[in-house]
Order: C-alpha cells, then sequence, then structure tokens
C-alpha cells in the first residue's frame, strides 16, 4: 500500500509558476546551498556547525536556509539532548527528497566530470553503487523526453 503523502503547508509563497510542480520544487529547496544542506543532513549532518564545515556557507546564509527549510517543512528543529544547541533532521518531505539528490548526483557523475575524474560514489548497504535512476511508464518501460509529455490543468 502506498504511503499518503501531504501537501506542505507554506504561508505567503509567491510560486513562481502555481501549476507547475516543477517550479514549486524549486520554489521550496531550489537554490544551491538549500539542496548541499539536504545533500547533508541525508548524509548525517545534524548541527549547525556540522552543515558549515561540509560546505563551508557562510553563517548567516546558513541560518537563513535552515530558517527556511524548517519553515517549508523540510527539516525539523529541537533541542539537542545536552540543551546546549538545536539540532536538526528530515521530515518525511525532506527524505522524499532523495531521489532527487542521487539523479542529480547521477547527473552530475555523467555530466560535470572528466571520465577519469576522481569522485565520491553513493553506495547502498552491501557497498555497491546505486544503479541509474530512470523514470519508467506505468508497465515499467523506460519513458524520457521525447516519450512522456505533460498534461496541464486549464
Amino acid at each position: 500500500m502506498a504511503k499518503a503523502h501531504t501537501a506542505l503547508r507554506v504561508d505567503g509563497m509567491d510560486w513562481t509558476d502555481p501549476a507547475c510542480p516543477v517550479a514549486r520544487t524549486l520554489d521550496l529547496v531550489g537554490d544551491r546551498w538549500s539542496l548541499l544542506i539536504i545533500r547533508d543532513a541525508m548524509d548525517g549532518a545534524r548541527a549547525f556547525t556540522d552543515f558549515q564545515q561540509r560546505t563551508g556557507i557562510a553563517r548567516n546564509i546558513l541560518t537563513d536556509r535552515l530558517r527556511r527549510l524548517v519553515e517549508r517543512g523540510i527539516l525539523d528543529r529541537r533541542t539537542a539532548p545536552t540543551g546546549r544547541r538545536q539540532i536538526y533532521g528530515l521530515t518525511e518531505a525532506g527524505r522524499d527528497l532523495f531521489p532527487v539528490i542521487v539523479t542529480a548526483r547521477q547527473w552530475g557523475e555523467r555530466h560535470a566530470f572528466t571520465p577519469d575524474e576522481p569522485h565520491s560514489v553513493l553506495v547502498d548497504e552491501s557497498g555497491s553503487p546505486l544503479p541509474e535512476l530512470r523514470p519508467t511508464d506505468a508497465q515499467g518501460h523506460p519513458v524520457d523526453v521525447d516519450t512522456a509529455s505533460v498534461r496541464r490543468v486549464r
């Protein structure tokens, strides 16, 4: 049984293209720093200093992006057990961005590196690299830009 998804509640959002799911996604998480913070949260970063050290982001920008990601329901924030700092974790909506991060990573592996240039590799629990993600139709057949289309709302 598929799990139900709930739309994120974002008050006061000025949507770039209100009827387009791609545009809304980019409005919510589409800047460089937000995606790198999400990537690092998926890789175990929890504290402000974790994110700052991994990304090299300026403190004021990191503060802003963490606040936005919490407000937009991508991360949650809670006080650490020590009571001395805030820690961040992915919400269900944040975890649902995993295929987006994997697809961006795989695109980068194909197009942003020379064939012999070293880069990090995303692996599964057995240590094997993840296979390339490819969209499929309802019958499991591959689809691409030539075989899929957008049905627009009127």
